[in-house]
Formats: C-alpha cells, structure tokens, sequence
C-alpha cells in the first residue's frame, strides 16, 4: 500500500494529521532529516521484499526503484549511498538490496552513486529485536568511507525502527555530510 500524506515532516511515519515529529521520533536524535518510504511495509508488500532479499529475485529491485522514484519526491542531494553489507549475509545472499535499489534510484534520479559508508563492527541480526535492543546494536556500527558530501541520500529497503538508518545518518554527518536524507523502499507502519 503507497504511503500518503499526512506524514510525519521528520521520520515519513503515517499521521492523523501533519506534523513535524510524530510519537515515534520525537524525542529521539535523529541524524537525518528526514526519511521517506513509497509503500507500507505490510501484506504483499512483505512478501515482496523477502523474495527480493532472501530469494534472490534480483530484478525486483528495478521494481522497487520504479515504485520509489514515481511516489518519493528525489531529495536536494550531492551523492546517493546505501547502508553497507552485512558481509555475512550478503555472501549467503549472493547480492545486496540496498545497494542494488541506491544505483537504479541514482540512475532514475541522475545522483552519483557512491560507497560512503563501511561497517566499523559486526552487529546481530536487528529482526526480532526491541527498538532500545536495536539502537543500541547499531550503535557505532558504521563509520564515513572517503570524503562525504554536504548534501546525502541515504538508501535503505527498509525502514523498520529507523535505528540502522539514524546510525548509519551519524557516520555520515561525523564524516562530514551537513544533510542526510533517508529513502526505503518500505517503511513498517505502527
């Protein structure tokens, strides 16, 4: 299901009405301005990523780049990057969604993609995780790779808790980004 307004102005969370910090993210630090999705994270939607990312459907990650480049308004960005691999996870997958989703939006978006970010330790898995157990799993889980640009669009498949993007945000806000925009794909809707 697409996500439509009224949306949180900060973290893209589904309102009653407009607002610029929702329940959800507000009085929480939060690294990136702000953080948009095309679809709900639920029903078919769910399906779909897992074929994407567990089953190795490739393809839909074109799909997915479609989908978010008709329905998310492209940021004001110098560079688009994505959260880095699980390297663990990304042997046994064979590919990694996130990246694959940040080039075809380059390309639609006319950004240059680029590999900001590199994992600074291994982290558990973050599914089946509490939001405090998930923050504190990202934390300092991801440091700047190179030089980072003013202006970021930050990729992710999916918006769960915004902990992994809100980390990955501060690596590259300390790497020397001024903006982080987040775009997914899917963002869970409580």
């Amino acid at each position: 299901m697409r996500l439509r307004p009224p949306l949180c102005a900060r973290c893209g969370g589904p309102s009653a009405w407009a607002v610029d910090r929702c329940r959800e993210c507000s009085g929480r630090r939060l690294a990136f301005a702000t953080a948009r999705a095309a679809v709900s994270y639920s029903g078919p939607t769910r399906d779909v990523v897992r074929a994407w990312k567990e089953r190795g459907l490739r393809p839909l990650a074109i799909l997915a780049a479609n989908l978010v480049a008709d329905l998310v308004p492209r940021p004001a960005a110098d560079v688009i990057t994505y959260i880095p691999p699980d390297r663990d996870r990304s042997v046994r997958r064979g590919h990694h969604p996130a990246r694959r989703l940040a080039r075809e939006l380059a390309a639609r978006w006319e950004l240059e993609p680029s590999p900001l970010l590199a994992r600074a330790r291994p982290v558990t898995r973050q599914a089946g995780l509490t939001l405090p157990e998930r923050r504190r799993n990202v934390r300092g889980a991801f440091r700047a790779d190179g030089v980072v640009p003013r202006r970021v669009v930050l990729v992710d498949d999916v918006y769960t808790t915004g902990a992994t993007v809100a980390a990955a945000a501060s690596a590259l806000r300390a790497g020397g980004a001024r903006r982080v925009d987040v775009v997914t794909f899917a963002r869970a809707v409580r």
